[in-house]
């Protein structure tokens, strides 16, 4: 039996799209394609029960807000339905030094002044301990520690100056995606891939037969199966870039957990330990734990204890074991396939990104679609270069977090803080200790407070920074820097406890953000 419409093309000449995989990337995928390429394409996914998904509890970006809201997704129900709270950055501890932590927010630090960046005042008041640490500075910072939370203002006052992101159950993320994308049009199929059809001249896929003998016909792919990476990694055979050595964390020992106290923090946790780090993410109704390890220097069993011994709350379950390898395909977007979430790449997810790298390429995706149904040579070249982009930059980003560090307590962070590190990634530290300066780009993630928050977080103090702060009157700098901590101080505090804001009617939420 063959799945298929008119022709070459599906209904009224729309390109028929085709997606292997369910879970977080599939759905989201299959969603964003049907809802922002509703006249262009016919949307359909193929996905097996009995083939599990790695969620275990899910962090992400602020990006993901503006991905729900443009899909048309209510934020009050999506948070429902996934028992998310939510979350003004990461607290770090023990990273750059056992006993010391700092967060890294969704928002600035301090305001720029006379096209002066903050850090460069904050680094010339620190210089005579007229400073204080600079999360002081941030509003997402002070809220975040004060356990408080309300959606950011639409104005350009100080409460304007942070984002924020949700935290979520990944297990109940796939299933909500799933109801909106097929109520929005997405034909679901159920079944196992056995074989795939190629073209013979051109080698594009053609279709993929299911065990059941159905037959799904498709102009274009996308491969969400996975690390199995069934289409393009082993059909396409695209070639795995393996970055295990900058990275060795390859497996993740997860547990959920009861809750420790009656708050709820507005922010996920990661504290480093011997062979790697351990998270803490807070949901609605359970704790989210694990440890992230290299098996090189820890084993499994090691794992399991370790993250028993030191889980925030009582465990609902035993451990669970998660493999995984450090990297990326040499091509996302190989013929009419084209890769997206654990296919295309994996990074570790020390700053929540998977969720976001799923979404990029979905967005670049988009960007680039090949409407007319003939896919262009060089939009397939400017899908590969933006997505190897995103990578690389976040990769570089990670390997700071274990190379900034004067930790020697373990071979593990032995071996990362003399490691070899990515040029890229030196000319970036180069700059930064030299002149006090980030270096500038218009695409890809974290600019320049996230890299701020980690070098000085971590201990990475410039050398120098730029000169004009110093040609003012220190005095009177140090108070309006100091009222800015204080008027920071008292817009955090008027904020309600994150716990209440969710307990409060949901409606709220878009009321207010």
């Amino acid at each position: 039996m063959t799945w298929r419409d008119q022709g070459r093309s599906g209904e009224k000449g729309k390109q028929r799209v085709v997606v292997l995989g369910g879970g977080t990337a599939g759905w989201m995928t299959a969603a964003g394609l049907v809802r922002l390429l509703a006249e262009a394409v016919e949307v359909q996914l193929i996905e097996s029960e009995d083939i599990g998904i790695v969620g275990v509890g899910e962090a992400t970006l602020p990006h993901l807000r503006g991905f729900i809201e443009t899909l048309g997704i209510d934020e009050a129900a999506f948070m429902e339905a996934t028992r998310a709270t939510f979350k003004l950055g990461i607290d770090f501890r023990d990273f750059g030094r056992i006993g010391e932590s700092y967060i890294h927010p969704f928002g600035s630090f301090g305001e720029e002044l006379n096209g002066v960046a903050f850090h460069h005042y904050w680094l010339e008041l620190r210089e005579h301990s007229l400073a204080g640490p600079l999360g002081d500075y941030s509003l997402a910072v002070a809220a975040a520690l004060a356990n408080r939370f309300c959606p950011p203002a639409a104005d350009e006052s100080l409460a304007s100056t942070y984002g924020y992101a949700y935290q979520f159950d990944a297990t109940l993320f796939g299933p909500f995606m799933r109801s909106f994308a097929t109520n929005a049009g997405v034909t679901r199929h159920e079944g196992k891939v056995i074989a795939v059809r190629r073209d013979g001249s051109s080698g594009d896929v053609t279709a993929l037969e299911l065990e059941d003998g159905r037959i799904i016909e498709g102009d274009l792919f996308i491969d969400c199966s996975g690390f199995r990476s069934l289409l393009l990694g082993g059909e396409l055979e695209e070639e795995w870039e393996d970055w295990s050595h900058w990275l060795p964390c390859n497996r993740a020992a997860a547990v959920p957990c009861t809750h420790s106290s009656e708050d709820i923090s507005p922010y996920t946790t990661a504290t480093a330990m011997p062979a790697g780090w351990r998270w803490e993410i807070p949901l609605q109704h359970r704790m989210g734990n694990g440890y992230v390890y290299s098996s090189t220097h820890l084993s499994d069993e090691e794992a399991c204890e370790a993250i028993l011994s030191n889980a925030n709350g009582r465990p609902l379950a035993d451990p669970r074991i998660l493999r995984f390898r450090p990297g990326r395909r040499r091509r996302s977007w190989s013929h009419n396939v084209i890769g997206v979430g654990l296919a295309s790449g994996f990074l570790e997810p020390l700053e929540s990104t998977s969720i976001y790298l799923a979404q990029m390429a979905i967005t670049y995706l988009v960007e680039l679609f090949p409407v007319e149904g003939k896919i262009e040579p060089q939009d397939r070249e400017e899908f590969n270069r933006l997505v190897d982009m995103e990578y690389d930059r976040i990769r570089d980003f990670l390997i700071l977090h274990y190379h900034a560090t004067s930790r020697d307590d373990s071979d593990f962070w032995n071996d990362m803080r003399t490691l070899r590190v990515p040029d890229t990634l030196a000319d970036k530290i180069d700059l930064w200790r030299n002149t006090g300066r980030i270096a500038k780009y218009s695409e890809g993630l974290f600019f320049e407070p996230s890299w701020i928050a980690v070098y000085i977080g971590q201990g990475v103090i410039p050398n120098r920074h730029d000169a004009r702060p110093g040609v003012l009157d220190r005095t009177k700098l140090a108070r309006a820097v100091d009222r800015l901590a204080q008027a920071v101080s008292k817009e955090a505090q008027s904020m309600p406890r994150h716990r209440d804001f969710l307990r409060a009617d949901p409606t709220r939420i878009a009321q207010t953000g």
